[in-house]
């Protein structure tokens, strides 16, 4: 509907019709290498001219659609931690000389089940962990009398969940993380908790949500464009 009242749809179904026409002629005369040449440069010419009319209400369209993307990728691209389950938590810090200063404080519920690794090149610290029964935690980091916290989510269901909580990086908050930026702070960059990813079943097969999501956007797409006389 947005792309109907954004776009001039005269001139997009004129477009079409003229692209049409110019492959129509490539069948048509064939053996005339004048026509055929004169042909593909008009089809050129007019996918150019096709496409600046669709380009208009795409602008409108895809700014809603990223960040409908980006919230239902909350909810639909991890599962929460199952019960009884190990899962990894990392720290990422600003210099690898803090890796030795930094701590993970796990509430009742959760419980470490390997001694924390060191990561040098990559200015991590992971830990792993397990949690004995559902729930919404609470895990703290502390790293030179500076503690930093971080939510993670045991259960089942569709919860909202993020991954990793950021320090500063707006952007990079926008898009991945669903938790208020950590503390500004010389130390922790970034605190990840490391959900499964969920596959959803549909026709038989264990889809990416992002994929499935797009499989029938586009087929809703071209069922309605003809029952609401939309030109695409």
């Amino acid at each position: 509907m947005v792309f109907r009242y954004t776009s001039d749809q005269k001139a997009i179904r004129a477009a079409k019709d003229r692209l049409k026409a110019h492959l129509l002629a490539l069948r048509l005369f064939q053996d005339q290498i004048s026509v055929v040449l004169r042909s593909y440069g008009r089809i050129v010419l007019a996918t150019g001219h096709y496409l600046r009319l669709a380009f208009k209400p795409l602008l409108f369209v895809i700014v809603p659609l990223t960040f409908l993307v980006v919230q239902l990728d909350r909810y639909l691209g991890y599962e929460p931690i199952k019960s009884g389950d190990a899962f990894l938590v990392k720290v990422r810090v600003a210099k690898a000389e803090a890796l030795n200063n930094v701590t993970l404080q796990l509430p009742d519920g959760l419980e470490a089940s390997a001694p924390a690794v060191h990561v040098p090149s990559e200015n991590q610290v992971v830990w792993r962990a397990a949690a004995a029964k559902d729930g919404k935690y609470v895990v703290n980091v502390h790293a030179s009398s500076q503690r930093f916290s971080k939510t993670v989510v045991v259960g089942t269901g569709l919860p909202r969940l993020s991954r990793v909580r950021l320090c500063g990086k707006f952007w990079e908050r926008l898009f991945f993380s669903g938790e208020p930026a950590l503390p500004q702070n010389d130390f922790v960059e970034a605190i990840e908790v490391q959900y499964p990813p969920r596959g959803i079943g549909f026709a038989g097969i264990a889809w990416d949500w992002i994929w499935l999501f797009l499989t029938l956007s586009l087929a809703a797409g071209f069922l309605f464009k003809s029952i609401l006389g939309i030109e695409i």
